[in-house]
């Protein structure tokens, strides 16, 4: 497992391929990966974002992160996972946060990253304040959108 907290700009890409050939030669035992990227939109709510400030509390912040990890980890099998998530100021089209996740079968890595995701985006301690035309507003939490996935 790997948890980095970044504050500037960062390839995600770059950061999943070095990861992987630091970190993962030699697992033959891994069928799949599944990588999930998030990125800034330029638009929320029906208004033009201009930037975003991610604020998060350090400690508090990493300590959810890996509970929400290892208990994904014991329930997916998974054989291991990165997040990298963004703080600081963020502007639109910049890479926010990336999840990914090995194991031995898809299943269990789809399902895995999704939970990672979802528990991230509605519970870990991270807070967002978005710059519009209007002036400046907090972001709420979302909720578990996985609920209104399987209701549709």
């Amino acid at each position: 497992m790997y948890i980095e907290i970044i504050n500037e700009e960062f390839d995600p890409w770059q950061k999943l391929v070095d990861y992987k050939k630091a970190q993962l030669k030699g697992k033959n035992n891994i069928g799949a990966c599944s990588v999930f990227l998030g990125t800034m939109r330029d638009i929320n709510s029906g208004d033009e974002i201009k930037s975003m400030e991610l604020q998060h509390y350090p400690d508090m912040t990493e300590s959810y992160l890996e509970k929400i990890v290892n208990g994904a980890t014991k329930k997916f099998k998974i054989i291991d996972s990165i997040i990298l998530h963004r703080v600081g100021l963020v502007s639109p089209s910049d890479p926010i946060v990336l999840v990914a996740t090995w194991s031995e079968h898809r299943g269990d890595a789809f399902e895995a990253t999704r939970e990672i995701m979802e528990s991230l985006k509605s519970e870990a301690p991270f807070w967002k304040r978005e710059a519009t035309d209007k002036g400046f507003r907090w972001v709420e939490p979302e909720s578990q959108t996985s609920e209104k996935i399987n209701e549709a």
